[in-house]
């Protein structure tokens, strides 16, 4: 989708939802671009894992968790080469939960097929390190005098 801004170049708004979030690897493809803020999709998307990156993919039953992002012309151009629009990746226009319309980059399901769903849609918390267990509290101090006595 664009928007016209008077006086301003013409804007294509894109959602974003894995390695291009901000604080993600691969944030910098997005330099130049305006942050616009967080943003969930209706639920009608699968997120799925292809390693370094995932895919959305219409047809779901997910609410894809991603940020959306102002970029010119020439900035989505350069994006369509890099995601192999349309032989790969397909860039369209999607639905987000406030009703607003933006591009994104979607997989057709026949490409996922086999990949691993993100069932939260959260890229961020699929990716996130778990945190350690706890080698030295109460209940493992506990735990191993229990097992010394026998």
């Amino acid at each position: 989708m664009s928007t016209q801004h008077p006086g301003a170049s013409r804007e294509f708004l894109l959602f974003v939802y894995d390695a291009w979030l901000s604080g993600a690897p691969d944030h910098a493809r997005l330099s130049g671009a305006r942050a616009l803020g967080a943003a969930i999709t209706e639920p009608t998307f699968d997120l799925v894992d292809l390693g370094a990156q995932a895919a959305l993919v219409p047809g779901g039953t997910t609410a894809v968790h991603g940020e959306v992002y102002a970029l010119s012309p020439a900035q989505l151009a350069a994006l369509d080469v890099h995601q192999g629009h349309p032989i790969r990746f397909k860039r369209r226009r999607v639905r987000l939960g406030d009703g607003r319309e933006v591009e994104a980059y979607t997989l057709d399901a026949d490409q996922a097929r086999g990949r691993r769903r993100i069932r939260s849609g959260d890229w961020r918390s699929h990716t996130a390190p778990s945190a350690p267990a706890p080698r030295d509290g109460a209940w493992s101090r506990w735990a191993r005098g229990r097992g010394g006595s026998r």
